[in-house]
């Protein structure tokens, strides 16, 4: 594992930051680009997606520490130890989309159309910061009989963050696609919401960092099929609304 990618002085550069960093870069410049094609200003964009980082990197760092509350009590420094990994995506989706129905309403904008742009920028997003996470060596999986995934002398794991990789790489394509096929505003965001929990919650079988709570499933998987779960109540609203507002027409 490369926790560390280098240090110079004393600023140390680590590999979860900086593939942090390197997601927002991408996937702002990528959305902006698409944003430009729909008829949205880029810096509207780019001044969206601040919001959402903040938020989600926020959101995100709370509810780990709320599911670890024991470990961070005894070492409250480590609350700030964002370095050393230990974000769930499920607390930042929840903050994110909060700040993102600020957001548009403030400047007047379709929410259902800028999740619709940002869905599949999420998902590549979450890709390369489990590059991160894999350079990091945290996230790591249970044990396996082949050592395809030294982590701990004498010891070889499932490379979950590299599933992860491949799953939410392999999510951004499908909605990328998708976008040219949706008839209905909000149909790729809650393509996003079913397909990457759906992911989530396979891997956590595998996943070594998480304890069972429940007839054998980890908070993230209950919380993943909540997620899913809402994203069918919404498809089956937004399904409706449309089919009204058709024969209305």
């Amino acid at each position: 594992m490369f926790p560390v990618i280098c240090k110079i002085g004393p600023v140390t550069l680590y590999s979860y930051g900086l593939m942090l960093a390197i997601a927002v870069i991408v996937c702002s410049f990528m959305a902006s680009r698409d944003a430009r094609a729909v008829g949205i200003k880029s810096e509207l964009v780019l001044d969206f997606i601040f919001w959402l980082v903040f938020a989600g990197i926020l959101g995100a760092r709370l509810f780990y520490i709320a599911i670890n509350f024991n470990y961070f009590r005894e070492n409250p420094l480590e609350i700030i130890m964002i370095q050393h990994g230990g974000l769930a995506w499920q607390g930042g989706f929840v903050c994110a989309t909060l700040s993102s129905f600020w957001f548009t309403r403030k400047h007047r904008l379709s929410w259902l159309q800028m999740a619709d742009l940002m869905a599949p920028y999420i998902a590549l997003g979450q890709a390369i910061g489990r590059i991160g996470c894999f350079l990091n060596g945290c996230c790591y999986g249970k044990k396996i009989i082949n050592n395809v995934f030294p982590l701990f002398k004498n010891s070889s794991l499932h490379p979950t963050q590299l599933y992860l990789f491949i799953g939410l790489f392999t999510i951004f394509i499908i909605l990328k696609r998708y976008q040219k096929a949706a008839k209905i505003p909000g149909e790729v965001f809650v393509l996003f919401m079913i397909l990457e929990p759906m992911l989530r919650f396979f891997i956590e079988f595998v996943r070594a960092d998480h304890d069972v709570i429940y007839r054998g499933l980890s908070i993230y998987q209950i919380v993943c099929l909540i997620f899913i779960s809402v994203a069918i109540y919404v498809y089956t609203r937004l399904k409706s609304r449309a089919a009204k507002h058709k024969s209305a027409s």
